[in-house]
C-alpha cells in the first residue's frame, strides 16, 4: 500500500500546561495526515477530490489510538500514513507517529466514504469507495468488499 510521510514540528499551542502535546492535537495532526495521503496519491486537493468524486467527506466511525512516548514543544515528529484495508464503503487508515525514529503514537481510524443522502436531506449515505481511489492508494478494487456488518 502507498505510504505518505509528513513532518510536523510541535508548536507551543499544541501543548498542555504540563508541556506535552494535548492529546486532541494528535487527532488534528492525524486528520491532516489522512487528507495529505489522499492529496499525494490522487494529485488533487481535498476540495477537488470531494467535487470530483461527488462525496462530502470521509467521516470517522471508529478510532483506536495508543500514546507511547510524549512529544513536547519544538520536537519534530514524522507521521507515516497508509490505508491498511479497504472494504466496500469503509476503510482503515493507519498512522505511525515517530519521534527520533521511535514509535510515539499509533492510530487506526475507520472511515466511511460518504455522500449526501438524496432521500433524507441533511443526512449522509455510505457510498462504495471509487475503484480509482482504491488503485491510487495501492489497493485492489476487486478485493474491496464488505466485511461483516460494517458499512
Amino acid at each position: 500500500m502507498f505510504v505518505n510521510t509528513r513532518r510536523i514540528v510541535i508548536e507551543w499551542g499544541d501543548c498542555d500546561p504540563a508541556g506535552i502535546v494535548f492529546f486532541p492535537r494528535y487527532l488534528a495532526f492525524l486528520d491532516g495526515c489522512t487528507w495529505a495521503l489522499f492529496t499525494t496519491a490522487l494529485g488533487m486537493r481535498k476540495s477537488q477530490l470531494l467535487a470530483h468524486y461527488g462525496t462530502i467527506g470521509c467521516p470517522m466511525v471508529d478510532l483506536r489510538t495508543r500514546f507511547l512516548i510524549p512529544s513536547t514543544y519544538g520536537d519534530e515528529v514524522v507521521v507515516e500514513t497508509r490505508i491498511k484495508e479497504f472494504r466496500r464503503s469503509s476503510f482503515d487508515v493507519q498512522h505511525r507517529l515517530l519521534k527520533d525514529g521511535a514509535l510515539a503514537v499509533e492510530c487506526l481510524e475507520t472511515r466511511v466514504w460518504a455522500a449526501a443522502d438524496p432521500e433524507r436531506p441533511g443526512r449522509l449515505k455510505a457510498q462504495p469507495v471509487p475503484a480509482a481511489v482504491v488503485r491510487s492508494l495501492g489497493g485492489d478494487p476487486l478485493e474491496a468488499k464488505p466485511i461483516g456488518h460494517q458499512p
